[in-house]
């Protein structure tokens, strides 16, 4: 699969291992497992990072490799399930931020080509993203601006 916005191939990298249980080692109760993704959340801590936080710290001291395969459901669905979500998704989120900070950038140094391609590129997987949520996770009518993005984050 080639990269999104150059000309060049992707790397390749190794695939997960197939897994249908949970390591037999990792017995830990699945309320203790969503308790502890509610608390992660409320601290302010992202999906993709209460998944490092369980695999690294652990739910009462036992690592816990895979929230998915101890639970049933992904982090964002448990996170659903109990109101502690954002109001956008990670990865828009996180578009977002860069598509600001490079834009922040560009208003002090005006003559800076590298970061005005990447802000071209940051905006237009913006838009695609937003393209890809509109009507479920963001409303209809939901049209990227940099004034629009500040006042979301």
């Amino acid at each position: 699969m080639a990269r999104m916005h150059t000309r060049r191939r992707g790397s390749s990298s190794s695939d997960t291992p197939v897994a249908d249980d949970p390591p037999e080692w990792s017995d830990v109760d699945t309320d203790a497992i969503e308790q502890r993704v509610v608390e992660l959340a409320e601290e302010g801590y992202d999906p993709s990072q209460i998944g490092l936080k369980l695999r690294d710290e652990g739910v009462q001291g036992t690592p816990i490799p895979n929230v998915q395969l101890a639970t049933d459901k992904k982090v964002t669905e448990i996170l659903d399930e109990h109101d502690v979500g954002g109001d956008l998704p990670e990865d828009l989120r996180n578009l977002l931020e860069r598509a600001v900070r490079l834009r922040e950038h560009m208003a002090d140094n005006p003559g800076d080509a590298q970061n005005k391609r990447a802000l071209q590129n940051a905006e237009a997987k913006v838009r695609r993203l937003a393209d890809y949520y509109r009507g479920d996770e963001l409303d209809a009518d939901f049209e990227y601006t940099y004034e629009h993005a500040r006042e979301l984050l």
